[in-house]
């Protein structure tokens, strides 16, 4: 039995730098939708809700509890 030898392969170039002005407005956009997120879980109720009644409070009422925000 003989053994087979193959070439050796180069290991791949490392991949490419993205430069931050291609990530900037990503990281914007999620820095926003995470603050945005954490009002309605943790703020919409009450005196400073932007949506009329319960609705929002009540869809986000069990992550509020598991986040640890009190609400009642």
């Amino acid at each position: 039995m003989s053994e087979t030898t193959f070439p050796l392969q180069h290991a791949p170039a490392a991949p490419a730098p993205i430069p931050l002005r291609e990530i900037l407005p990503w990281a914007i956009f999620g820095g926003l939708m995470l603050l945005l997120a954490l009002y309605f879980v943790g703020a919409e109720q009450g005196a400073t809700a932007l949506v009329p009644g319960m609705y929002v409070h009540e869809f986000v009422h069990d992550g509020r509890h598991l986040l640890g925000f009190p609400c009642h």
